[in-house]
């Protein structure tokens, strides 16, 4: 009868371990996704068949601070034109500066880049997708249009990360129902075609 009551007595402190323990998966918060730290970002366009090459810049090398970020185009666009183009995001706060380009391909599923080009400029192509076949935008192609004088206008450029690359015209590169947060984003303006 001692054993019977000894053996009780263990499976009644041994469950009530069990049912006091605090292994519960919910319990552990899940890793944070830090979004990106980019002071810079270049956007190289090189006409197909040979050209000037045109760079556009941004530069923020004081981040959130007061002074703002240092904005450089390099030249026009030349008439009906096509120009393969590279996007190249910086953090240059990290000594060497840290590519966040790769960061931003790798995790491609999870990032898009879009341009919003206006004064009818021409038109941006991607060139390159994620695994689910939806754009990322490190990969473009720039068509300018054909005028006979030079017209200005502006490239808009917008890094989202977790945007919703399957909402209504995102995969058209429409930024209005993507959602998600914004990287970094700048206005390059005058751009002139001519």
């Amino acid at each position: 009868m001692k054993s019977i009551l000894k053996l009780f007595t263990l499976l009644l402190v041994s469950n009530f371990i069990v049912s006091c323990s605090n292994d519960d998966d919910n319990s552990i918060p899940p890793p944070v996704n830090e979004e990106e730290v980019i002071t810079t970002m270049t956007l190289t366009f090189t006409p197909v068949g040979g050209g000037t090459v045109v760079e556009l810049k941004t530069q923020d090398l004081d981040g959130d601070g007061p002074d703002a970020p240092v904005v450089t185009i390099s030249g026009s666009f030349q008439s009906d034109t096509t120009y393969n183009g590279t996007v190249e995001f910086l953090n240059e706060l990290e000594d060497p500066a840290e590519d966040i380009t790769e960061e931003v391909a790798e995790e491609s599923l999870e990032h898009q880049v879009f341009f919003t080009v206006t004064g009818g400029l021409g038109t941006m192509t991607y060139n390159d997708t994620d695994a689910d076949g939806n754009p990322i935008g490190l990969d473009i192609s720039f068509q300018t249009v054909s005028t006979g004088t030079p017209i200005n206008g502006s490239i808009i450029v917008t890094l989202r990360h977790e945007s919703n690359k399957n909402a209504s015209g995102v995969s058209d590169g429409d930024i209005t129902n993507a959602g998600g947060e914004t990287d970094i984003e700048e206005t390059f303006a005058p751009i002139t075609v001519e």
